[in-house]
């Protein structure tokens, strides 16, 4: 059983083993710095589907579909599966586990959903009552767009802050059987609220978010920076990542020699005019699945805490006014020896 080691951290009793993943990117993703660290290109962004919402399930099904062979398994092999989106209700991750006869757990993190599903899908396998379980998180430029700011067709011009909603897919099949690495611990996020309201400055938003939890998790933990390879965040892009880096620094720790974020890494901003970034639920996932996670397997990295970040505001909330209210969990991730 996970052992509870402090407020909303926790570690698990037997590592939950990392059996297989799987990560799926759209075509301006795929010509990005970590093109090739990605098991598929897809360069419709439709996927043969009628509609981009259409698509973007389609993206979480190829990501699984990916996972379970490489895994050697079947989706009826599967006890659950943890998965969410950013769009409306989460219906790219219901629409897309309707396909699939598996227990479906719908979540919403935002971009933080990928360390989320991690997160609950670790524990029901640590607690026996999952054989395996999956974790599955996707985004899509043009569905996320169409939900949050302006038609495609509108032309609107984006700002310096702004960061490019990735269109991606990662799968994470966990197992109480075998794998290459294992989870070894978590840390669920308190909301964090600084009263910012430009939707396009998320990275500023969620920054204060991802403080709290990597703080939080090296206090109850008693460790540091050092002991790991990487601190991962999730998609605060450029901007965030700085005032990351800034508002740990005030405390005392400073994470600046392991600090890696899946938004800064995605895209080359200068060629592919992505302002501060990437970002999407699909973002965090793909790169954990397609960069970090083949290191571990590799050898070439050994323990890594991965924050993923997300900002909780709803088109309805931007409307009304509201600030943007964010979080960030946490999960370590460490080499089998």
């Amino acid at each position: 059983m996970a052992k509870r080691i402090d407020r909303g951290v926790f570690q698990t009793e037997t590592p939950v083993k990392i059996k297989s993943y799987a990560a799926v990117v759209g075509e301006k993703e795929g010509q990005g710095p970590l093109g090739s660290c990605f098991d598929k290109v897809v360069s419709d962004s439709h996927f043969g589907k009628a509609t981009w919402e259409q698509a973007e399930s389609r993206f979480q099904l190829e990501a699984v579909g990916l996972a379970l062979r490489k895994a050697q398994l079947t989706e009826n092999d599967l006890d659950v599966i943890c998965a969410g989106d950013l769009i409306n209700q989460c219906i790219g991750s219901a629409y897309s586990m309707r396909e699939l006869a598996v227990p479906f757990l719908g979540l919403y993190g935002a971009c933080s959903t990928m360390a989320e599903g991690l997160l609950i899908a670790s524990v029901l396998t640590d607690c026996g009552l999952a054989e395996n379980a999956a974790a599955v998180t996707s985004s899509h430029f043009s569905t996320a767009e169409r939900q949050f700011r302006f038609p495609l067709s509108y032309g609107g011009q984006r700002t310096p802050t702004a960061q490019w909603t990735c269109t991606a897919s990662g799968a994470v099949i966990l197992s109480r059987d075998s794998g290459t690495a294992s989870i070894v611990g978590g840390c669920v996020g308190r909301i964090a609220d600084l009263n910012i309201c430009d939707i396009n400055n998320m990275g500023s938003a969620m920054a204060p978010a991802a403080a709290d939890t990597i703080s939080r998790y090296l206090s109850a933990t008693d460790t540091s920076p050092a002991d790991y390879d990487f601190i991962v965040t999730g998609d605060l892009g450029l901007v965030g990542s700085k005032l990351l880096l800034d508002i740990l620094m005030k405390q005392g720790i400073d994470i600046s020699a392991q600090h890696r974020d899946c938004g800064a890494m995605i895209f080359d901003p200068e060629s592919q005019d992505t302002h501060c970034g990437g970002s999407g639920c699909g973002c965090g996932a793909s790169v954990l699945c397609g960069n970090f996670l083949p290191m571990l397997e590799r050898d070439e990295i050994h323990s890594i805490l991965f924050a993923a970040t997300g900002a909780l505001m709803s088109p309805m909330s931007m409307q009304q006014g509201e600030s943007i209210p964010a979080i960030s969990h946490l999960i370590h991730i460490r080499k089998d020896r």
